[in-house]
């Protein structure tokens, strides 16, 4: 491959890339580069926002360069400061080992096992002394610190901030150095520290590494960053009915962006189809592809052939699945109502969802619409309820 293909195909999808003179002299070089990617063990689960970066490591590591899959063991004791505008509370030891544990099965899901190093930062962290600590502390200011956005916000602001904040990007300036990385990859809201590594490298001796950031993806609403706590996420370990379900849901628009980021499909061929779609062709074609694609990545072929069979049994001919699962509920002698079964048997988080959601017209029963919120169930009923067009629970309603 050229290195004109090599770097176009480095660029696809990347936000920046500091600096990509240096990046093209390393690669000259013709020797596996060392690629870093640091994960705080914060969340136990991956979503497909976390595999944007991931799919990059992926890239270099096909052509044949070493990943380096570092898990922030140590700074994840921490608490990473980036975004946030209060002190995050760090997690335990035990806390951090379960999730690197769980960490290292997904991303193995996409990066080669016999290809990649997985390093822990407590590895040389844990051998710094106080005095060590303090020297390292010596080689930035408070100014450059109060430069980040997220610090001078809640500087100005009024709002505290600890001194151990200040230590994270340092120490993950330090893990490049420790690690000795000819690339970096993060998001882009990790620019600042990204950059600290640079300046530490050079402190320390050593050839600048390359910064490449990559963007934040939106989440299934099209607008905020995709993220479990806003509930518009893809989790890579979601079972392939619900990740075809929430992928179809997405907008056209956002689909393209989709393809982009988390595709390994030619950009050519993700080009020529955007094109077909502005000249008339169904939108929902392609947005099954992208579906079928990533279920087949974390789970299987035939996984991916089941869920848009599924699919279409479901929502094209309006067959209700045959493995929901059945859920008994104790109801007394006037039956139970509609929000309080909707809400007992887990498909609406409380009663007042279960109302907004009958409100809008997205509860069924036995596949018909139900418009009355204040519905009672007689006892002694089972009938199948169905919110929204993936959430599905056969419910009996006892005496």
């Amino acid at each position: 491959m050229s290195q004109e293909n090599v770097l176009e195909q480095l660029r696809r999808g990347s936000d920046e890339i500091l600096v990509e003179s240096e990046l093209i002299k390393k690669l000259e070089e013709n020797r596996p580069l060392i690629i870093k990617a640091g994960f705080d063990p914060t969340a136990p689960d991956l979503h497909l926002g976390h595999t944007v970066l991931i799919n990059k490591l992926k890239q270099f590591q096909d052509l044949g360069h070493e990943v380096q899959f570092l898990i922030g063991d140590f700074t994840g004791m921490i608490g990473d400061p980036t975004g946030k505008n209060v002190t995050r509370k760090p997690l335990t030891q035990e806390d951090v080992l379960e999730n690197a544990k769980t960490y290292q099965e997904q991303v193995f899901k996409i990066l080669d096992p016999d290809k990649t190093k997985i390093v822990f930062n407590s590895t040389w962290m844990d051998k710094m002394s106080p005095a060590d600590l303090i020297q390292l502390a010596a080689k930035h200011t408070v100014a450059r610190m109060l430069e980040r956005d997220d610090f001078s916000k809640r500087y100005k602001g009024g709002q505290p901030i600890a001194i151990h904040e200040f230590l994270y990007p340092l120490i993950q300036g330090y893990d490049s150095v420790a690690m000795k990385s000819d690339v970096e990859l993060g998001g882009t809201d990790q620019k600042f520290n990204l950059l600290v590594g640079r300046q530490l490298q050079e402190i320390y001796g050593q050839k600048p590494q390359t910064v490449l950031t990559m963007p934040i993806l939106e989440g299934l609403d099209g607008v905020q960053k995709m993220s479990k706590s806003l509930n518009n996420y893809i989790g890579i370990a979601d079972a392939p009915d619900d990740m075809f379900g929430k992928i179809m849901s997405i907008s056209d628009e956002l689909m393209w962006r989709y393809f982009e980021l988390l595709s390994f499909k030619p950009m050519a061929e993700i080009d020529q189809w955007h094109k077909e779609c502005d000249d008339g062709a169904n939108p929902r074609n392609y947005k099954v592809a992208l579906a079928q694609e990533i279920i087949e990545r974390f789970h299987n072929a035939g996984a991916a052939s089941k869920a848009l069979e599924n699919f279409e049994a479901r929502f094209k001919r309006g067959v209700i699945p045959d493995d929901i699962e059945e859920v008994s509920l104790q109801g007394n002698a006037d039956g139970m109502a509609i929000a309080n079964i909707l809400k007992e048997a887990g498909l609406t988080k409380s009663t007042s969802d279960a109302m907004r959601m009958i409100k809008q017209g997205a509860v069924k029963i036995d596949g018909e619409k139900v418009s009355d919120p204040k519905l009672q169930i007689e006892a002694g009923t089972q009938q199948v309820y169905q919110v929204g067009k993936r959430k599905f629970a056969k419910v009996a309603i006892n005496s």
